[in-house]
């Protein structure tokens, strides 16, 4: 029998059809992009090449002399490869945005770090959390779809368990898929949406509702559940949905803070000593039912021995008494009710809901916050950083003059801002 010989011009074809598909490359473009847990780097000569060959790419625009840019390397390091093992692999890649400036001008970047998600070649800013297990996490929702499709009872309980804690859940059992599409869309990035087209009654045990359509609100950190039956049309629906994004009572943090500017509610807010001792955590399940009868506002708590910049600006102190109760606008006033500024012992329950009539009533003192307004405050969480950048330039400004003035031939030098 005749041997027949491979031509040598289809060889090279033959390699590339018996790589796996996480090891391919981009073979008309020249360049190999790894597909196997690298940060990569990437320049103006291969960076469109990238984005033609990757469906999500995750960029780091950095600066070799940025000292945010060499903290978030290592995070990015241990991110990449968790990243790499989804289920839509995303690759890390960094560009040096200093070196390479059309490059960064081309994309906007106008400071360092800047980081961008790349979806199929479009560009969407990054100003999530930089840890790497929260980089994680945030970013598997970039890449989900905006409403998952679950066709049996082992699919949902996978989702699920995919989801994971960090975000609240919105499961449809029995909606048309059409009807949450707008919310899976608008809040792709605070929360998971799916509809299941199929199920069991032992679904709906687990879920404990007897009746479809049915959407389901889970907030898995917090072991809250709530239901809702409809109507499944306009305000209702949107209603439940945007409330549902927080839990029922809110831990205030720099976090939730952040959580709390994307809504228009007032917030019931309760003043702690210390929110995590047994005292607290009881009013919390008080505080957790007068929450659920009055959805139209945000309950949420704090403790002065977690966060007392934040508490003093509602002229708190530690010597104050405490729990203490008051409205919050989320920007410059807050109200206190006439007789129920504060928490006694024994029947805190009825105490919070004549809080509460009081404050329906309009037997109210406003105040200012003592300090910046929320979103001032917000803000000053975000700059806090640069604030010290700013304060160490100018110092070393300072010392340059101060040397220039004692050299009769100062010499020019570049100072890098980050």
């Amino acid at each position: 029998m005749a041997t027949r010989v491979l031509p040598p011009a289809l060889l090279p074809v033959l390699l590339l059809l018996l790589l796996p598909l996480s090891a391919r490359v981009n073979v008309a473009a020249g360049e190999e992009f790894p597909r196997d847990g690298r940060v990569i780097d990437l320049d103006e000569s291969n960076f469109e090449a990238a984005l033609g060959a990757i469906d999500f790419l995750f960029v780091d625009f950095y600066a070799p002399w940025c000292g945010h840019c060499k903290r978030l390397a290592p995070e990015l390091d241990e991110a990449a490869p968790v990243l790499a093992g989804l289920s839509e692999p995303i690759v890390v890649a960094k560009v040096n945005a200093d070196k390479y400036r059309k490059l960064g001008s081309k994309y906007g970047v106008d400071g360092f770090p800047t980081l961008m998600l790349f979806i199929h070649g479009v560009p969407i800013e990054y100003t999530g959390s930089r840890k790497a297990d929260q980089l994680v996490r945030n970013l598997k929702k970039f890449v989900a779809p905006d409403v998952s499709i679950l066709e049996s009872d082992i699919a949902i309980k996978n989702f699920v368990e995919n989801a994971g804690t960090s975000f609240p859940m919105f499961l449809g059992f029995g909606v048309n898929e059409s009807l949450i599409a707008e919310y899976g869309r608008k809040y792709k990035k605070r929360a998971w949406f799916a509809v299941a087209k199929d199920f069991s009654e032992d679904i709906m045990a687990a879920y404990e509702f007897d009746k479809v359509p049915t959407l389901v609100a889970i907030h898995p950190m917090y072991k809250e559940q709530n239901l809702f039956y409809g109507p499944f049309e306009g305000k209702f629906l949107e209603d439940f949905v945007r409330q549902s994004l927080l839990p029922l009572v809110v831990p205030i943090n720099t976090e939730t803070l952040k959580m709390l500017n994307d809504d228009e509610r007032k917030v019931v807010l309760t003043i702690l000593e210390d929110d995590s001792d047994e005292n607290s955590t009881q009013l919390v399940q008080v505080l957790r039912s007068a929450a659920s009868a009055n959805r139209d506002l945000v309950f949420g708590y704090v403790g002065i021995k977690q966060w007392d910049e934040f508490v003093e600006t509602f002229d708190v102190s530690k010597s104050s008494q405490l729990p203490k109760l008051l409205v919050w606008d989320r920007n410059e006033e807050y109200e206190l009710v006439e007789g129920s500024e504060r928490l006694e012992e024994g029947d805190q329950a009825s105490q919070i809901s004549q809080f509460l009539e009081g404050y329906r009533a309009g037997r109210t003192t406003k105040k200012k916050v003592s300090g910046p307004s929320f979103m001032g405050f917000l803000n000053s969480l975000v700059s806090l950083n640069s604030l010290y950048i700013l304060i160490f330039v100018i110092a070393l400004l300072v010392v340059m003059v101060y040397f220039a003035g004692q050299d009769d031939t100062p010499q020019p030098r570049r100072i890098h801002e980050e």
